[in-house]
């Protein structure tokens, strides 16, 4: 997030010295220019400035400036400029060197290049000052332009510098975010246009990057530039600067989407590029996505996802080349649905959240394997209006965080009740998520799923039990879960056929049915080329498929779900959720690799989403079927030695836990209560989460 409140002293002060290094060293002369690397149909422009590559939106200022400038810049050309934000009067030499230095201390965008132009911007109140030390300053710094607010305009009258000067009247930027920018310079105007830092998305995880277009209607552009030597889109991610002054919650949050959620302006593609081909851009943006962006977050790019939302292997993916995994040797699975979220979270440091969906396992699988924060949440918690569906009632949108306070923190402004699914929609009754610290009184730990098969990762579960049951007084009893449902009404079995019939039927009219048909109208009566798990909508049953059979499936469900919350997970007086459930979603402790043969010919190695035949049911389908809230989050990890790089490597350790549907900010509050205590801890982005 952004760092809204200044820096530590401690970085403050090196900050500042690495600045006066700079000043001393005559930083006029050291600056880079910048070069142009490529122009955009949106128009738009990518430049290398130093050692970084950058792009500015050119097409939508941010502000335009009617001013008569001093100097005029050449046809096309840009010039890299600071907005400076000051608040106190008079401005000294040690109160600029403070902020540039917060600004290089607290953004990847900016940087010293970006002093070329300097619009010194008053905050404060009435007329304000410029002393003796902040003119050297700045004289020192000696930028191509110079301007500054109408406050400051009685002191730099009396006032000589060696940059040429123009006086901005006071209502011209005041809307205008302190930060970097690329400003184009013309004789009677200025227009200071956002800058983005392109990052290389070098585990190609991402579909490709996004920006906001700025033209006033919501509209989003597709960054359409890739380093062609290894073949990574370019994803913009704009100076985290921009957002200081803004108090929106999520303000300057960098977002990745899944290409499953309407953006305004892009093509949703579901993964399917013979979707892409008979759809058109979206017209509005899910109302999921449009909160976060109403919260100050900021959509960076549309990632990868396995085709429609499937459970598809890694070896199944055709239409896209399946995203890589940062963890361990660089070849570990992604999992499915979700993937390019839970990875690129696990990736990238320039990156804050990801939004998926989960509908038989396409967060938690991916969080597990990526060893990150990631959410199914109660059935119906946010709305998905604007989504491609996959099940409609069994549907869910998750977020993948690496914090657990900053994961707690977006989700309880995401999560608004007027985000909530519509009961028409889920079947269910209407939720009730209160925020409380009423902790659950039990742990249940599932020995249909558990113990974990690699006895080191079993062992760090164990530890964090203890730790578990010991912060919040809880009991650890092992239980079957076959055992707990065994006798429900409906039976397990009528309830996973019922699911089986929602997680297919809403997708194979909403999607399948019109690409099937388009496809067939336009290409002679071909079937549309797509990944093989989508090559039984060739074979629909009409029965199975029919509005009748949903709703009789629908009302299974419901039941099963009324069963479930009622005997099972259930609050009390004193507990949101009288227990919870604790198992494992991933691979017990043993790698997953991305290629079939290296778990096939591995016997340290295991498959994803493989049912334990002491098990009544896949234990990811829990809470799709009881509409409950399942969370995974990484507790540790344990060492493996790879075929890959011949050298030991590390992988994740997580756990799932299971509470009551509508329980999902008390979750949450537990697992800050536990980073507080230091149970759970910020994984980092790379080779290894601890």
């Amino acid at each position: 997030m952004a760092l809204s409140s200044g820096v530590t002293a401690s970085i403050r002060a090196l900050a500042v010295s690495l600045l006066l290094a700079i000043s001393a060293a005559a930083p006029s002369s050291k600056r880079s220019a910048w070069k142009k690397v490529a122009s955009t149909a949106e128009g738009g422009v990518a430049f290398t400035l130093g050692e970084g590559t950058y792009f500015a939106n050119l097409e939508y200022p941010k502000a335009l400036l009617s001013l008569s400038c001093k100097t005029a810049g050449k046809p096309d050309d840009i010039v890299p400029f600071t907005v400076i934000s000051v608040q106190d009067s008079p401005v000294t030499a040690s109160s600029l060197e403070g902020i540039v230095a917060k600004y290089l201390a607290g953004d990847d965008v900016f940087s010293t290049d970006f002093l070329e132009g300097i619009y010194l911007a008053y905050n404060g109140s009435g007329s304000a000052a410029i002393d003796a030390s902040a003119v050297s300053y700045l004289d020192s710094v000696a930028p191509s332009n110079l301007l500054l607010d109408a406050a400051f305009s009685a002191s730099a009258a009396k006032t000589t510098f060696k940059s040429p000067v123009t006086i901005v009247p006071s209502s011209s930027g005041a809307a205008l975010p302190a930060g970097p920018y690329a400003v184009s310079v013309e004789p009677q105007s200025i227009a200071f246009n956002m800058v983005y830092r392109l990052y290389e998305d070098e585990y190609r995880d991402f579909l490709y990057g996004t920006y906001d277009a700025n033209d006033g209607e919501g509209t989003w552009y597709p960054l359409e530039l890739f380093f062609a030597k290894k073949w990574y889109p370019y994803v913009p991610v704009p100076s985290r600067i921009y957002s200081w002054s803004d108090p929106r919650p999520l303000a300057g949050a960098r977002v990745a989407i899944k290409d499953l959620f309407d953006m305004k302006g892009l093509i949703t593609s579901g993964g399917s590029q013979a979707w892409a081909t008979i759809t058109t851009v979206a017209n509005s943006t899910a109302p999921s996505i449009q909160r976060i962006v109403d919260l100050g977050g900021v959509l960076v790019g549309k990632y990868k996802l396995a085709q429609f939302a499937s459970g598809a292997n890694p070896w199944d993916w055709q239409d896209e080349h399946y995203p890589w995994n940062p963890r361990g040797d660089g070849y570990l699975t992604c999992s499915a649905s979700s993937s390019g979220g839970g990875c690129s979270v696990a990736a990238y440091p320039w990156l804050d959240y990801a939004i998926g969906s989960d509908t038989g396992s396409s967060m938690r699988r991916p969080a597990a394997v990526s060893g990150t924060y990631g959410n199914r949440p109660s059935q119906g918690l946010m709305t998905l209006e604007h989504v491609m569906p996959l099940g409609a009632a069994t549907d869910t949108a998750g977020v993948f965080s690496r914090n657990v306070h900053s994961w707690v923190h977006f989700a309880k402004h995401w999560y608004a009740p007027e985000m909530h699914q519509s009961p028409n929609i889920t079947g269910l009754t209407p939720l009730d998520v209160p925020d409380n610290t009423l902790w659950p009184k039990r742990v249940q730990y599932l020995t249909d799923y558990l113990p974990l098969a690699n006895p080191a990762a079993e062992a760090v579960l164990q530890t964090f039990l203890a730790k578990l049951t010991g912060t919040f007084n809880m009991t650890l009893e092992r239980v079957a879960f076959s055992s707990i449902i065994n006798g429900s009404s409906p039976s397990i079995t009528e309830l996973n056929a019922a699911t089986s019939v929602i997680n297919s039927l809403t997708q194979y009219f909403q999607v399948g049915k019109p690409l099937v048909e388009a496809w067939a109208a336009r290409f002679g009566g071909r079937y549309p080329p797509v990944d093989p798990g989508k090559r039984a909508w060739a074979n629909v049953n009409a029965t199975r498929y029919s509005q009748p059979t949903y709703d009789a499936a629908l009302a299974v469900k419901r039941r099963g779900v009324d069963w479930f919350e009622r005997e099972v997970l259930y609050s009390t007086a004193e507990s949101c959720s009288e227990s919870v459930m604790v198992w494992d979603i991933g691979t017990g402790g043993l790698p997953s690799f991305r290629e079939q043969d290296l778990v096939t010919n591995n016997t340290a190695a295991a498959f994803l989403a493989q049912v334990p035949a002491r098990a009544a049911v896949s234990g990811a389908s829990i809470c799709p079927i009881y509409g409950c809230v399942d969370m995974t989050i990484p507790i540790g990890q344990v060492e493996y030695f790879s075929n890959i790089t011949y050298h030991v490597e590390y992988m994740p350790v997580t756990v799932s836990v299971i509470a009551k549907r509508g329980c999902d900010f008390m979750l949450w509050n537990m697992w800050g209560r536990l980073a507080d205590e230091g149970v759970l801890k910020e994984v980092k982005t790379g080779r290894t989460a601890f």
